[in-house]
């Protein structure tokens, strides 16, 4: 199945700017799941890989992180990125927000986050570009760290499996006309012998499915 290029990515949600928080009407509820299982008042270091306009990382700091907890943004649009950096500029300097390249490696030491957060961007990557941002996110978070995931899913009630296979559908005839992403089992991509899956919902508001993953990485001696 073809996903947008990088490059198309990036040119798609450089024009779309602040145009995404538009899509506040079906993300808010599967984000409320998100926050109410991710121990988000534990946090110390959390990334975000995609963070748009950072409107979601402007809730996490102001009303789930604690005081000390640092935040790190990237995403691949620097129209995004503008955005986010003005909404995150009070938080400064423990709020920041990068521009990130078209390999998802990311710009963070091993072992070193406790909160590695991904909304509505697993759906968005070509199938090896997912493995390699959760390979990623397991060498960046530390042990008992966690892996935050919300996106689009297949749907679970009559009326979003009408909803997300048209969703499918205009996936298929354009990637563009969905914003690149398409429902995805995010939780499916998670081997056994790399992570403890702790947590996994689908959240439907107004026939849109989204799917809440919450895991752990696991050591070598736990996959052993």
């Amino acid at each position: 199945m073809r996903t947008l290029t990088p490059q198309e990515a990036k040119s798609f949600y450089d024009d779309f700017g602040s145009k995404q928080d538009s899509q506040t009407f079906y993300e808010e509820r599967a984000l409320d799941e998100l926050v109410s299982h991710a121990a988000l008042r534990e946090a110390q270091s959390v990334f975000e890989f995609g963070c748009g306009t950072g409107r979601f990382a402007l809730q996490l700091l102001e009303r789930h992180l604690p005081a000390t907890a640092h935040y790190l943004g990237t995403d691949i649009s620097s129209t995004m990125v503008d955005i986010a950096a003005r909404r995150l500029a009070r938080f400064a300097p423990r709020a920041s927000v990068t521009l990130a390249n078209e390999e998802p490696s990311l710009p963070v030491r091993p072992a070193s986050i406790d909160r590695f957060v991904s909304t509505y961007v697993l759906d968005l990557l070509s199938a090896p570009d997912q493995q390699r941002l959760l390979a990623e996110a397991r060498r960046t978070l530390e042990p008992g760290g966690l892996l935050c995931l919300c996106g689009i899913t297949p749907g679970v009630t009559a009326r979003s499996r009408v909803v997300m296979s048209v969703w499918r559908w205009l996936f298929a005839r354009s990637p563009r006309l969905v914003g690149g992403c398409r429902p995805i089992r995010a939780s499916d991509y998670l081997s056994q012998d790399a992570w403890r899956l702790l947590y996994r919902t689908v959240v439907v508001a107004w026939g849109v499915a989204s799917e809440v993953v919450i895991a752990t990485p696991l050591e070598p001696t736990d996959s052993a």
